[in-house]
């Protein structure tokens, strides 16, 4: 069976701050980060996926979560979620 890899983005309803990572089960990892058991994101729970992305193999993902973590792909995000940013629907 063939894996995938996704990249997400998790907004911490906190201090309203962006966590970038990837995975192989983005359904889990959403809740291990809501579980606590991630030591980065413990103490900015709770959070929700804001944006994610899919990659065909982890090299991809890995080097457009390295990209996302720039000063770029932090615009890139932020451009990407405005409408959610906003409270915007159609």
């Amino acid at each position: 069976m063939k894996s995938y890899f996704y990249i997400y983005v998790l907004r911490s309803l906190k201090d309203n701050q962006n966590y970038v990572g990837y995975t192989t089960n983005i359904q889990r990892r959403i809740k291990e980060h809501n579980n606590g058991l991630v030591i980065s994101t413990r103490k900015r729970r709770p959070l929700t996926l804001v944006y994610w992305e899919g990659c065909l193999n982890r090299q991809d993902a890995t080097t457009r979560e390295k990209y996302l973590k720039t000063a770029w792909g932090k615009r890139y995000i932020k451009n990407r979620i405005k409408n959610y940013l906003t409270g915007f629907t159609l």
